[in-house]
């Protein structure tokens, strides 16, 4: 039976009133289909590093799962807040989508005095990817010069020219920038920071004798480890990584100067606030499915990664967390944007 305009419009009410009209917007909406285009996936930094290693690894499952391109896209700058306001100022479509970091959810709001985006109200969580630990690795040439062998040597090295060696990260506000500056502040050292527009272009000065320590991403940094073009002296993490496993953590190696001292790095998948529910929830259950499999559970931990895939009120959960322990490191560590 066909109602004319005005019909139409009286039948809607009703059922509205009947229904409520969240319910039929929220129905109507599960019978879109999507995606029907490529999603991208912004990376808010250069190529390379972790960040852009991760989403490079879910791209193509996701692409799989869902029959359509998910690409990959690289926008670097400003530690990470260049992609991540993209993505908070692009449509809640599905479309658009964020491997935020550490650095973009949980130290930038602690950090800079002001930032072009909200990491908690502009974006809504979708899943964990991966945590992974940092390494604290140095030029191999340079460090044999200067008869670095472990962290000790390197702090009694720092002292002894205090300003003279260089510190590289993949951006101001990173978990690389952050796990330096803390390690500064507990050993009592000066290093002059030299932001990059991501691990990628560090790791090339690093390899490359431009720059004499970092505390990089471990994925990132293990292939040129077991090159021998880095020599890891710690990892930042609480626990040894399985990955490196001869490789102390800096708690152990630095002595009582440096007990408790911590800091890890995550990456996970955002979408822009008010992006519909049911897409985030068909994401997350992807993702996880994918981090489930050998295949991909091999390759993570090869690197270093501890895969993710939790839920997201478990992943929002995290991040609320992680504002509030970021928060004290850079009250603690005196860190600021150079």
């Amino acid at each position: 039976m066909t109602f004319p305009t005005a019909s139409r419009r009286a039948a809607t009410l009703l059922l509205c009133t009947a229904l409520g009209c969240a319910t039929l917007l929220s129905a109507a909406h599960a019978q879109t289909p999507w995606p029907t285009k490529p999603v991208r996936i912004v990376v808010p930094f250069a190529p390379g590093g972790t960040t852009d290693i991760l989403a490079r690894a879910m791209a193509p499952e996701l692409s799989k799962a869902f029959g359509q391109q998910f690409i990959v896209d690289n926008r670097a700058g400003a530690g990470g807040n260049v992609g991540a306001e993209v993505v908070a100022k692009s449509l809640p479509d599905g479309y658009t989508l964020l491997m935020g970091t550490v650095g973009t959810h949980g130290i930038n709001r602690a950090l800079y005095a002001k930032l072009p985006y909200d990491p908690i109200k502009d974006f809504v969580p979708i899943t964990l990817v991966a945590a992974v630990p940092n390494v604290m690795v140095m030029n191999a040439e340079k460090a044999k010069s200067m008869g670095v062998h472990n962290v000790q040597d390197f702090i009694r090295v720092a002292k002894a020219n205090p300003g003279k060696l260089n510190m590289a990260s993949s951006g101001n506000g990173t978990s690389i920038h952050l796990a330096g500056e803390l390690f500064k502040s507990m050993t009592g050292t000066y290093m002059l920071h030299l932001p990059y527009r991501g691990s990628g272009p560090a790791l090339m000065d690093m390899v490359g004798g431009n720059a004499d320590v970092m505390f990089d991403n471990l994925p990132s940094a293990l292939a040129q480890i077991k090159g021998g073009k880095l020599t890891a002296l710690a990892v930042t993490s609480s626990t040894r990584s399985s990955a490196l496993p001869d490789v102390p953590t800096v708690e152990e190696a630095g002595g009582p100067t440096l007990k408790g001292y911590e800091a890890s790095s995550w990456f996970g998948l955002l979408a822009p606030a008010g992006t519909p529910q049911d897409i985030v929830n068909r994401i997350q259950q992807e993702v996880a499915k994918s981090l489930a499999t050998p295949a991909m559970k091999e390759r993570l931990v090869a690197q270093g990664a501890i895969p993710g895939g939790n839920t997201p009120a478990e992943f929002a959960k995290h991040i609320d967390s992680e504002h509030k322990k970021w928060a004290q490191v850079v009250k603690t560590s005196g860190a600021k944007v150079d």
